[in-house]
């Protein structure tokens, strides 16, 4: 399977995203990837401790404050913020840890597949689902 298919694959089946970093500042770009997403149809679940919510979603402190299932965790962190989070996705039994554009953590991408988890490193959920699930648009519309 090639990439796109594995990132195909993974968008297709993820139904619950939780995305641990979340600001609820509509300047920031994690806000707009996240409303994109629950546009989409995806269950967004905010994690972060300093809100009660964003985009009308209750927000939780952590992962394992998260009383549903968890298909992605979505990660809006600095690279050295990383392996906590990915220790958390094992924990809570999520299948996928997504790095958002500009995230990369080698060491905890590790971790995560040797759990089981599918790891997506340096990629943007928004700009790849644009990409692989719309497509371009024809020419003239």
């Amino acid at each position: 399977m090639d990439h796109d298919e594995n990132l195909r694959d993974i968008l297709l089946s993820a139904k619950t995203i939780a995305s641990v970093g979340l600001s609820s500042n509509q300047g920031k770009e994690s806000y707009w990837i996240a409303s994109y997403l629950k546009e989409q149809g995806y269950r967004v679940i905010p994690v972060n401790p300093t809100v009660d919510e964003i985009l009308g979603e209750k927000a939780y402190p952590d992962l394992q404050s998260v009383p549903e299932k968890i298909d992605v965790v979505q990660v809006f962190r600095k690279p050295e913020d990383v392996p906590p989070v990915v220790d958390d996705a094992i924990q809570v039994g999520a299948k996928v840890v997504w790095m958002q554009e500009g995230i990369v953590n080698y060491e905890a991408a590790q971790k995560a597949e040797e759990a089981g988890l599918q790891v997506v490193m340096d990629a943007c959920m928004r700009s790849t689902h644009r990409r692989l699930m719309i497509g371009p648009k024809p020419i003239g519309l």
